[in-house]
């Protein structure tokens, strides 16, 4: 019996969804107390409806192995910006087609603008043609820091020479279409400088939420206009999450987003998921079936019918101890699922055990019948093994 590829563990890593496959690259993991970066040239491909795992060779101008980076898709690409490997913080940018098949990556040059200084543990949104970094933690040159002005915070415990280590609560554009970067002066109070904080988009507005700031990790939320560069904060009206970092947010519905773990103020690994009303300011934490799966740095998508994909991260405190580095797929359900796909999904997961239902198999119409039967093959039982 042929055994069933999957992801190895990892944490720190870059995942997108498109259409039915989510796409996982880098990241890094433990072995004998040594922090291993994943394989920088190949990408793993898991089908959501099949529930199975296949992995592809990369070539082309590969990225370095890292963890850290900051990715996202727009038409059918994946961009990574940021990052940190064996050298340090990064700030080159890469890109590679999806749908192509043929996974080859391209270094980006832009023709206008200044990229932003190396950092790691940064977020993004997409907008139009544009993808928007914010915040993150990296170096910078002695000469290029102002201390009175409040966008870097330096690391007090990080400093060589003429290079500081800091957060910071910077705004850069990366305008994919035309290659440039800019950094937009935005307007209002913006938030503190912070790293490994988590964020989301729902239409002309991005959102963020908690992370690292110096030695505290936050739960404030913070929403940024694309359209006016305006900030504004978001002061719920119930009880919230606690203060964390390392954690995911990701947009549900046109005014919904969901949290999923982190690392807690008290270096605690979280399992709880909340649902935010961004227009009632309302938090609501909700009930799943992975209490018992805490995950921090790790990655969650938005999946078909307002699910949400969980993939990798670590269920330890990985400051204290790093060595449980995970490579399950957790789907969280945030909203009522459609009759078809209830139909489809009662139909697959019973079929081996129902004689009246494979009787009637054949009966289906050709296009359910293919949908059910690739639905099968996520409930067969396991046989998966570890790459």
């Amino acid at each position: 019996m042929d055994s069933e590829l999957v992801a190895r563990e990892r944490s720190g890593h870059t995942a997108v969804v498109e259409g039915d496959l989510l796409y996982v690259w880098g990241g890094y993991l433990s072995i004998a107390d040594e922090e291993v970066f994943l394989p920088n040239n190949e990408i793993w491909v898991y089908d959501l409806e099949r529930g199975a795992w296949e992995v592809f060779p990369m070539s082309g101008e590969v990225p370095p192995s890292m963890s850290g980076t900051c990715g996202c898709s727009l038409n059918g690409h994946l961009f990574i910006f940021g990052g940190c490997d064996h050298s340090g913080q990064t700030n080159e940018i890469y890109c590679v087609n999806l749908t192509d098949g043929k996974y080859t990556w391209r270094k980006i040059r832009h023709e206008t603008g200044s990229a932003p200084s190396p950092r790691d543990k940064l977020s993004c949104w997409v907008y139009n043609e544009s993808i928007i970094y914010f915040g993150g933690y990296g170096r910078k040159l002695l000469t290029n820091v102002d201390r009175r002005n409040r966008s870097f915070i330096v690391d007090e415990a990080s400093w060589m020479e003429d290079v500081l280590w800091g957060w910071n609560n910077e705004v850069h554009v990366f305008d994919t279409a035309k290659s440039c970067w800019s950094e937009t002066q935005t307007h209002g109070r913006a938030p503190a400088p912070r790293a490994a904080h988590a964020s989301a988009a729902v239409g002309c507005k991005g959102y963020i939420c908690g992370g690292r700031v110096m030695e505290t990790r936050t739960s404030d939320i913070h929403c940024l206009d694309f359209q006016t560069w305006t900030w504004s904060e978001i002061i719920p009206v119930s009880s919230s999450p606690v203060g964390r970092s390392w954690h995911t947010l990701t947009a549900v519905s046109d005014g919904g987003l969901f949290l999923f773990g982190g690392l807690s103020v008290e270096c605690k690994p979280m399992s709880d998921g909340w649902l935010l009303d961004v227009e009632t300011k309302n938090w609501r934490e909700v009930e799943h079936p992975f209490k018992n799966k805490p995950r921090l740095w790790h990655t969650a998508s938005p999946g078909k019918d307002s699910d949400v994909i969980v993939f990798g991260g670590s269920c330890d405190s990985i400051l204290l101890v790093d060595t449980g580095h995970c490579n399950d797929a957790l789907v969280f359900q945030t909203q009522p699922y459609p009759l078809f796909r209830i139909c489809e999904d009662y139909i697959a997961m019973n079929l081996m055990n129902c004689e009246r239902l494979r009787d009637q198999l054949h009966l289906l119409p050709p296009k359910l019948l293919t949908a059910v039967q690739t639905r099968m093959s996520f409930y067969r039982p396991s046989k998966k093994q570890r790459y």
